[in-house]
């Protein structure tokens, strides 16, 4: 069973850290993103890989031929024309008949996938959402979908398409995105994925929803850390460190350097990464970065990023008060 993910986009909600690190590298609780999606396919029975990339692909490509030993196919999007145009581009490496499956590469989702590519039903993962309007919605009957849109003004429903799709051929939907590729058919600037299945639906094909309980973007920083906190919940293991406090959950690389420091809850550090003398809560610590004599909070430090707090000494009255921030 194949797996397309799209991992094209620049990240720009998550700048500046995408400058340098594609986003799907972005590491939280002990490995990238991408990791995490990959491994939860992997363990549901997919046995090879095809990646859309485009920028910074070559780290993307690299990371993953080194990490996995499946098949993994490299399609490369020069032109940022929307998740239509990236699945039409991965198509040309899956044959008419072929089912496979989409796993967007920004959005974690913990579902029972080895029961949906056992479908013989094309479907749609879904998930209910307070507001619908930046994402493609569905509408449904019962367990089926009769209707779908991308972005729309005045959602018909709270169902949210969860970035999880199964085709049990690729036929029908190469035909479409085909169309809408070649009469440069958009919608919000973009060829849309979900015009594409919007054709299909109207051309017969039927089209079930999976509802999906575990499901974590992490496309802005907000998600991202309500992401991780979810993920250290899971796999936080650290529990004690030689002179540092430390309040699970907690993940620390073996390789990272942490001294006279309070960790925790809900922190990551990454490898080769020094704190000494800082407090940090809910924050994300990348690889190489340093940290030095400071208090963080819902905070994200990229790979080789430095901070230092400034030493003071302050003498206050009975009735005195000082707030300090840092952001």
């Amino acid at each position: 069973m194949k797996a397309v993910i799209p991992v094209a986009g620049v990240g720009e909600r998550l700048r500046p850290f995408t400058h340098t690190t594609p986003k799907p590298l972005l590491a939280m609780a002990g490995k990238p993103i991408l990791a995490h999606i990959i491994d939860g396919l992997i363990e549901s029975g997919i046995d090879e890989l095809i990646l859309v990339v485009g920028y910074l692909g070559e780290k993307i490509e690299n990371f993953v031929r080194n990490r996995y030993d499946i098949p993994i196919n490299i399609v490369w999007q020069d032109e940022l024309l929307g998740l239509g145009y990236a699945v039409y581009l991965a198509l040309n490496h899956i044959e008419d008949d072929e089912p496979f499956l989409i796993a967007l590469g920004d959005t974690i989702i913990e579902a029972d996938i080895s029961k949906i590519i056992s479908s013989t039903e094309h479907i749609i993962g879904v998930t209910w959402v307070e507001d619908p309007r930046r994402f493609g919605v569905v509408e449904l009957s019962g367990k089926r979908i009769i209707g779908m849109e991308e972005k729309p003004e005045n959602p018909k429903s709270n169902w949210a398409i969860a970035g999880l799709y199964y085709f049990v051929n690729a036929a029908e939907l190469r035909t479409q995105l085909k169309n809408l590729t070649e009469k440069n058919i958009r919608t919000k600037g973009e060829i849309q994925l979900t015009d594409a299945l919007g054709r299909m639906l109207n051309n017969g094909e039927e089209f079930g929803a999976s509802v999906i309980e575990g499901w974590f973007d992490c496309g802005k920083s907000e998600t991202l850390l309500a992401t991780h906190r979810h993920l250290l919940g899971k796999n936080g293991k650290i529990t004690e460190l030689p002179g540092c406090i430390v309040i699970p959950p907690v993940h620390i690389s073996k390789n990272a350097t942490v001294e006279n420091s309070i960790i925790g809850p809900f922190v990551s550090i990454g490898k080769n990464a020094i704190i000494k003398s800082a407090i940090l809560k809910n924050s994300i610590v990348s690889d190489g970065a340093i940290i030095n004599h400071c208090i963080l909070e819902n905070s994200i430090l990229g790979n080789d990023s430095s901070f230092s707090g400034i030493p003071f000494r302050l003498n206050l009255g009975d009735t005195s008060k000082v707030e300090l921030e840092w952001k």
